[in-house]
This record gives C-alpha cells, sequence and structure tokens, in this order.
C-alpha cells in the first residue's frame, strides 16, 4: 500500500498521461490498440490506479500524442517516481537517556590508569638506558617519513600540473572537467550530455546529438556498456567516461534493411510474420534497450528478456548480436512454432477480440515501435518477453 507521497506521485504521473491524451481526438480504445494493451489498462494508468510495468508504453503514447524531447524526459522522470515501491519505515532514533555515557580518560596520576607499552605509568620504574635512547631516534625517523612523503606528493602534485601544460591534455576531456565530474545520467540537460552524445555516435552509434538525456540516449549508453563490459547502470560515471574516450568500442550494427532481409531467411516459415513482431517489439533495432521497473532488462531485435537470456545460455552482448538474437528468436519460435513468446505484439497484429483488426495492424506497422512485450498492471508477468 502506498503512502501518501507514493500515491502524490502517481497521481502526478497520470495527470501528466491525462494531458497527453486530451491533445487527441481518439478514444482510449484506438490509442489502447496501438499501445497493444487492452482499453481498461489504458484507462487505469491515466486514472491513477496502475502504473505501467515499462517506459516503453509511456514513451510510445507519448509520441503517439505528438511530445517532444524534453517532454519524454519528464515523463520519464514522472514514470521513475510513480514506479518507486513504498520505502519502509526509519528505524526508531535511539532514545539518548540510553546511550551509554563515555567513560573518563584517566590521567597518568590517576590510580590503575592504563598506559602505553614502555610508559612509565605501567610499573612506576624507570625505563632502562636502551629504551630512553632509542625515543628520540624513533621520533626522528617518524618526522623523516612525513618530510619524505610530503616531498613525493609535492613532486606528484609538479608533474601533474607543473604550470599549466603538462595537464592540458587531462582537461582536454571535458567529461573529466569540473563541469562534468559528476556522472552524466537521465533528465540532464547540458554540455555533457552532448559530449557522451557525440562520443557513442563517434563510435557507431546512431543518435541524436542535442544535450538532452532522454530515454534514447539511456539506450544507448546501456548498450555501450554492455559493449564495453561495463557494469549495465545507464549512468555514465568515470568508467564508462574513460572507455568512450579509449575510442575502443564499436557501437556499428545492422542497418534495418539487413536485419529484415535476416529475419525473413531464418523464419522461413512465417517470414513477414516475423519481421513485423520484430519492428513492433524493437523497431528493429539491434541495439534496442528496454529497462523494465523491476531492474531486469529486454535486449535487442526481438527483445529478449534477462530471465529467457538465462534459458537460452545467453548474455546480453550475445542478444545484442543480431544473428545471435533472431536465431534465438527462431529457437523460441520452434518450440510450438508460433509467436506466443510476444503475445502483446502478435494481439497487434492478427487482433484479439478488442477494437478491429486492421486499425491494430496499422497501428502496429506504422506506430508500434517499443518493447511491447509487457505484461498490464497487475497481471502475472512471468512471459513478460521472450
Amino acid at each position: 500500500m502506498r503512502d501518501g507521497r507514493g500515491e502524490a506521485r502517481v497521481e502526478e504521473f497520470a495527470s501528466a498521461l491525462r494531458e497527453l491524451k486530451g491533445r487527441t481526438p481518439h478514444s482510449y480504445e484506438t490509442l489502447a490498440a496501438r499501445l497493444d494493451i487492452s482499453r481498461s489498462a489504458l484507462h487505469r494508468y491515466c486514472s491513477g490506479k496502475a502504473v505501467p510495468p515499462d517506459f516503453g508504453t509511456v514513451e510510445l503514447l507519448a509520441r503517439q500524442c505528438g511530445a517532444g524531447r524534453d517532454e519524454l524526459t519528464e515523463l520519464h522522470r514522472l514514470w521513475t517516481l510513480a514506479s518507486e515501491p513504498p520505502s519502509p519505515h526509519p528505524e526508531r532514533a535511539p532514545d539518548p537517556e540510553s546511550e551509554p555515557e563515555p567513560q573518563p580518560v584517566s590521567g597518568p596520576g590517576d590510580t590503575g590508569a592504563v598506559g602505553y607499552a614502555g610508559d612509565t605509568g605501567d610499573t612506576g620504574e624507570e625505563p632502562n638506558a636502551a629504551t630512553a635512547a632509542s625515543r628520540p631516534r624513533r621520533g626522528l625517523w617518524i618526522v623523516a617519513a612525513v618530510v619524505v612523503a610530503a616531498v613525493i606528493a609535492a613532486t606528484l602534485a609538479w608533474a601533474s600540473f607543473g604550470d599549466g601544460k603538462d595537464g592540458a591534455a587531462a582537461d582536454d576531456r571535458l567529461l573529466f572537467s569540473a563541469e562534468c565530474r559528476d556522472p552524466v545520467h537521465i533528465g540532464q540537460e547540458d554540455e555533457c550530455v552532448r559530449e557522451v552524445q557525440q562520443l557513442l555516435s563517434d563510435a557507431g552509434a546512431t543518435i541524436g546529438i542535442d544535450g538532452i538525456f532522454g530515454p534514447e540516449t539511456l539506450r544507448r549508453v546501456e548498450a555501450f556498456q554492455v559493449r564495453a563490459g561495463l557494469a549495465v547502470d545507464g549512468i555514465v560515471g568515470d568508467d564508462t567516461k574513460r572507455a568512450l574516450y579509449a575510442g575502443k568500442v564499436s557501437m556499428t550494427t545492422w542497418d534495418e534493411k539487413r536485419v529484415t532481409d535476416r529475419i525473413r531467411k531464418v523464419f522461413a516459415e512465417d517470414p513477414e510474420t516475423a519481421v513485423r513482431i520484430a519492428r513492433c517489439q524493437s523497431r528493429l533495432d539491434p541495439l534496442y534497450v528496454l529497462p523494465n521497473v523491476d531492474g531486469s532488462r529486454n535486449w535487442g531485435v526481438f527483445q529478449i528478456s534477462d530471465a529467457r537470456l538465462r534459458d537460452l545460455r545467453g548474455t546480453p552482448a550475445q542478444a545484442l548480436d543480431p544473428e545471435w538474437n533472431i536465431r534465438a528468436a527462431h529457437r523460441l519460435w520452434s518450440q510450438k512454432e508460433d509467436f506466443s513468446h510476444w503475445p502483446h505484439c502478435l494481439s497487434a497484429i492478427v487482433g484479439d477480440g478488442e477494437g478491429d483488426k486492421d486499425g491494430r495492424e496499422k497501428g502496429a506497422e506504422k506506430d508500434g515501435k517499443g518493447g511491447r512485450d509487457e505484461a498490464e498492471a497487475g497481471q502475472d508477468r512471468g512471459t513478460e518477453a521472450p
């Protein structure tokens, strides 16, 4: 059960969806058909009774309603807040009166005082000559060590910065400058984001360079992290920055025609349906990554989920390889010789009894462009994506 703050966030998100829906003359039924979800699910999202389990549904609705990049970024922020589970109640702070009182520190002259080894306070006896002679020498060694450490630190600092010229190479990397010292993340709009987008483009990614860290940039960053062998979190931290500047990761992949031709060849039994399923799932983009609320992701042309990857003994890196992805999808198809692993895109193509079939087919071809294989809110997501 959500608290008052959680309910407010859900209502703010739902209000944004209602505002989008109000821009179009379409009914809930028509929009739902184009989103590959039921009319009742869309109505629950807009009324605040449920939150879409993945942002792909929100993104597709926004594009149907003519939303721009700025609005998409804001919608992602609202969806993230609305999707957060209720926070647990904070632990009660301990009662100050129950805290133990600090114990007084005994001075050198106190009875029973505990001193350091070798201190005359231990036994009351005078130290022997060897111990007394070692103390000043030990003190000199400590002073010398401190001086040497200071000299080394000063030398390293001078080598790094010098007169301002030696450190110029590091300063030229914008993402490591003071302006971009913090990690670059979703919702950010500045030159740091533009630099990330430019570096991704230089690596071969298809991406707009506008300085806005929206869903498209998030997908490209996550795909880059997979190919670079980094932890996938969609945040451009120091490791991702270094990998971007190293220029060793290629983001080039197949174009739409090559993907389409390969699908038709592999799915010889029903090539056109396979192409339409893939178009609905990923826009035929081999590097399409769709995050889910539970932290899992769907990958590649046929949006194969983390759970299904484990069944196929595959990895995200393999799933972003279009050849592997298409063949893996065909293996899933071969289990029943149908497309039941992609129920929502399938229903959008062949019709599921809700709405008119032709409208669904047109919506799937023209507008069904996201990872649509997510269950409606509250529905069992055991087969959320193949």
